[in-house]
């Protein structure tokens, strides 16, 4: 468990370091904007330093700023372990934004905005895969989305939507396009690394049905369809677990998994929508 959660947070790290590269060696230099809250820090950046005079506020300090109440609200709406490796991953991104410079490795706008998305994609994705978020945006919408009861993806366009069209006011409006570039860059490299579906639906063929579904009760309230199984190969008689989960209990789902039943087949698929009971609160 040690070496686990310790690799956890070595990637959250890591992850936060590509963050920081991309904004600093691309995406701010051409003043091309990211997404979340990342985005919404470079632009008040931007604010106090181009109209306010003001070059103390830098955007790792902003973001780290803005992320309090957010940290906040996750460690009381959202889950204690997802939101404290979130603020880990929001305090490491602003450490490492503050002490990487900024420089201009190109000239070229598209250049920055497609390299930069990469580099930040990359970083956002494995932090996703490893059970944590790059704060912001993504605690806000889980939150909106169980007050409202809809989707996620919705609040974070809506978000995105907002800063592509101050990118375009700030700057020329070709830096709106260029940041629609860039963040739609980032968004193929997470869906590779990763998902941005809102949830998922997991079906895992055990032998230990009743012990995996109590670790996972343990750690998730969702409700699990347990049914019986036979292999066309080995004809032996197993159980499949068939559950919906949100993405981001994806990470300990596998986790439970693997401590439970190393050799347990589990096959994760997109699920484009639930009808019925889906537990949010939780």
């Amino acid at each position: 468990m040690f070496l686990m959660e310790a690799k956890r947070i070595t990637i959250v790290i890591v992850g936060a370091i590509l963050n920081a590269i991309g904004l600093n060696f691309f995406l701010i230099g051409a003043n091309v904007y990211a997404s979340g809250f990342t985005g919404i820090s470079q632009i008040l950046a931007t604010i106090f330093s181009d109209y306010l005079g003001v070059e103390i506020a830098s955007t790792g300090i902003i973001l780290f700023i803005l992320n309090i109440p957010v940290a906040i609200i996750g460690w009381l709406m959202v889950g204690r372990g997802f939101t404290i490796y979130s603020f880990l991953s929001v305090i490491a991104t602003s450490f490492f934004l503050e002490v990487l410079p900024i420089v201009t490795l190109s000239n070229d706008i598209l250049l920055n905005a497609v390299f930069g998305g990469v580099i930040a994609g990359v970083g956002v994705g494995i932090t996703l895969k490893w059970g944590a978020s790059t704060g912001g945006s993504d605690i806000i919408a889980m939150v909106l989305s169980r007050m409202k009861d809809k989707p996620i993806g919705g609040y974070l366009m809506a978000i995105n939507g907002m800063i592509i069209v101050v990118a375009g006011i700030l700057n020329e409006p070709e830096n709106a396009l260029y940041t629609l570039v860039g963040l739609y860059v980032t968004t193929r490299v997470i869906d590779g690394i990763h998902t941005r579906h809102e949830k998922v639906t997991a079906m895992i063929v055990t032998k230990k049905a009743d012990e995996l579904q109590q670790a996972i009760h343990d750690t998730m309230i969702r409700g699990i369809t347990i049914l019986p199984v036979k292999g066309a190969y080995t004809k032996e008689d197993k159980y499949m677990l068939y559950l919906v989960i949100t993405r981001y209990e994806l990470y300990d789902l596998e986790r439970i998994i693997h401590e439970v039943d190393e050799n347990a087949f589990t096959n994760v698929i997109q699920t484009a929508g639930v009808y019925g009971f889906f537990r949010r609160n939780d």
